[in-house]
């Protein structure tokens, strides 16, 4: 589901900025091309809520370095536009051989300046259910046996 998560917000992200900036979903070890964003999720939790219902908690930190001299002021526009595109995001789901798009919301947004780069923090917290794989029943059948008098 992580990475559902991640493809509906490098989809918003793209849809906003178009493809003039990078968007990095891995570690970038070197040769970052700027302005771009790097997206990544940090301690997700799953947590039991009922039966087979579990609660995930699902908090990114969508990074944007920027490319011009005044550093602040092209985060603090680029965080302006995070709240609003971020807000809601579809997810992709594929059940049954059928697709279906759902719309899921972000919430504890925040952002951070620090060392010339935008660190915007946002949740996609939900519900998921374990779907258990069905099992054969056995069929049934008859057997005789032989009782030695003894």
């Amino acid at each position: 589901m992580i990475n559902k998560i991640i493809d509906g917000i490098s989809k918003a992200i793209n849809k906003e900025f178009g493809n003039s900036y990078e968007i990095y979903t891995e570690e970038i070890e070197q040769g970052l091309k700027e302005p771009c964003f790097s997206i990544v999720c940090i301690n997700p939790t799953n947590n039991l809520f009922r039966q087979n219902r579990y609660f995930r908690q699902n908090q990114f930190c969508i990074h944007y370095f920027p490319s011009s001299k005044e550093k602040r002021l092209e985060c603090q526009q680029i965080l302006e536009k995070m709240y609003q595109i971020l807000e809601y995001i579809e997810i992709e789901e594929i059940f049954e051989g059928k697709t279906s798009i759902s719309k899921t919301m972000g919430t504890k947004m925040n952002g951070e300046y620090d060392d010339g780069v935008l660190h915007f923090f946002v949740n996609y917290d939900m519900y998921v259910n374990k779907i258990e794989e069905k099992t054969t029943p056995m069929n049934s059948y008859d057997y005789t046996t032989d009782v030695k008098e003894g």
